[in-house]
């Protein structure tokens, strides 16, 4: 099953979820703005987007991002920092088959897609 961590107020992710309709496969839909997730499951994320540090999957154009601080905080400071603070994460993130992408450019989608 293919997920979308997806956030409505954002126009790449909207295009990212109008792909993933027009690619006719099934997918959930997770907002992650609206509901709560754990710093395990960020821990999942960031392993299926093969990531080693946790700033590479989050926006630090934010104003969030500035303000606390998160050049200076620990990998763990900084989990807990995005489990209250979901704006802080790149949008939208698919996951397939173990596997995520940011979907920014949209040509990470397509290739997640095959």
């Amino acid at each position: 099953m293919i997920q979308i961590w997806h956030n409505n107020r954002c126009s790449k992710s909207r295009d990212g979820k109008a792909l993933l309709e027009e690619s006719g496969q099934e997918f959930e839909v997770f907002e992650y703005m609206k509901n709560d997730f754990s710093k395990e499951e960020l821990l999942r994320l960031l392993a299926q987007l093969q990531m080693k540090d946790v700033k590479d999957m989050l926006r630090p154009t934010e104003t969030e991002y500035k303000e606390l601080d998160i050049e200076k905080k620990s990998q763990n400071e900084i989990l807990d920092l995005v489990v209250q603070n979901p704006k802080l994460i790149q949008r939208p993130i698919i996951i397939k088959d173990n596997k995520a992408v940011i979907a920014r450019p949209i040509e990470n989608l397509i290739n997640l897609l095959g």
